[in-house]
């Protein structure tokens, strides 16, 4: 009793086979890198599986869905409503959890932790995934996913340039952090009624999670995991995790304060003029190595985040402290080396914390004051 009927539905095609009840598990592991459509979850599978030697993903599968339970039972996995639905005997997989690496021959022991989006759905059998998956197919198509980036990266120019005249007419002292409070809280119809800190925060904890896993990985099995693909929905309408909200936070900042500068010795220099100045100070910015990290630039940073690629480097790239224990450890340490930005040097304050509620920040203002 080990094999069960899997079932794979996207927007538009749907899949059906029998397979061991382990591959199943795998398939929802894969989930954790947000596929869309059954080749986008086929390449996802290869975090977990490396192709098989003598077949490839999915071969043998059937056109249409066929939910009579097989042997140990059914899995269904619909893409497009995101929902999993199960009735097994083998295994109850959930929305967290660890399965098996498969190296192409068999099955290691080697276990892979994975975290599925919190949006997904674990229905406990065919009549419920019935009953709910037409609703949340319509509701998903109403909220279709868009890429934040153009509005806060282009966008931003022209705010900044207004805001900074307008600081100048009002005979400001230091605007900088409250023009960038205000870009950060005000809702915005382009980013479809949500505040640019809205956006930055939707889905951090989520990414941050699923990057430490494909860290854990990494060290594991001693080869880096597969990113994703650029022309997958998870990378074209990706979140933000830590590292790009950091640099965007000091992004901003530079961009500010060289605008504001401009302003305050000029007077008011040409809107069209000044934005087109600005996305080239962003660009060279952007371009620009790291101090902390060389070689790498803060744009590199992003995509390795937004392509779920951690960040690896040499243990000699970092200072190590001979007279300390724990130093002289890494130093042997033969693994990768992992390397992270952090918010340590962003302003106080509840519009530039990683907080979602400000009664949250708050609370966590108090505990430190009590």
């Amino acid at each position: 009793m080990s094999e069960v009927m899997l079932n794979i539905l996207d927007g538009s095609r749907e899949c059906h086979g029998t397979v061991h009840g382990g591959f199943a598990d795998t398939a929802v592991a894969a989930l954790s890198a947000e596929p869309e459509t059954i080749e986008e979850l086929r390449h996802a599978i290869t975090r977990f599986q490396k192709p098989l030697e003598d077949s490839s993903t999915f071969s043998g599968f059937d056109a249409g869905t066929d939910f009579i339970p097989w042997d140990a039972g059914i899995v269904i996995i619909d893409l497009a409503a995101r929902v999993v639905a199960m009735e097994s005997s083998y295994s109850q997989p959930a929305a967290a959890g660890n399965v098996r690496y498969h190296n192409g021959r068999e099955a290691t022991g080697v276990n892979l932790e994975y975290r599925v989006p919190e949006d997904w759905l674990f229905a406990d059998s065919v009549n419920h995934y019935e009953g709910v998956c037409k609703k949340r197919r319509a509701e998903r198509m109403t909220a279709r996913p868009f890429d934040a980036r153009p509005v806060l990266y282009n966008e931003v120019l022209e705010f900044i340039v207004g805001e900074c005249l307008a600081a100048r007419a009002a005979k400001a002292g230091d605007p900088i952090a409250e023009i960038h409070a205000r870009w950060l809280m005000t809702p915005r119809a382009d980013l479809q009624g949500q505040s640019p800190r809205d956006v930055l925060l939707g889905k951090r904890e989520w990414i941050d999670a699923d990057l430490e896993l494909r860290e854990r990985q990494w060290s594991l099995l001693r080869e880096p995991p597969p990113c994703l693909p650029k022309e997958s929905s998870a990378y074209r309408f990706a979140g933000f995790g830590t590292h790009e909200i950091v640099l965007y936070y000091e992004l901003m900042r530079h961009l500010l304060s060289e605008c504001w500068k401009r302003v305050s010795a000029n007077g008011e220099p040409a809107i069209v003029e000044e934005v087109a100045r600005l996305k080239q100070i962003e660009k060279d910015w952007l371009d620009t190595p790291e101090p902390d990290f060389p070689e790498t630039s803060p744009s590199c940073i992003m995509e390795c985040e937004r392509r779920r690629q951690p960040l690896v480097v040499s243990v000699r790239d970092i200072f190590i402290d001979e007279d300390c224990p724990c130093c002289r450890a890494m130093s042997e340490h033969s693994g990768p080396t992992f390397w992270h930005v952090d918010g340590c040097n962003m302003d106080f304050g509840f519009p530039f914390s990683f907080h979602h509620t400000r009664e949250e920040w708050e609370e966590e203002e108090g505990s430190w004051a009590g």
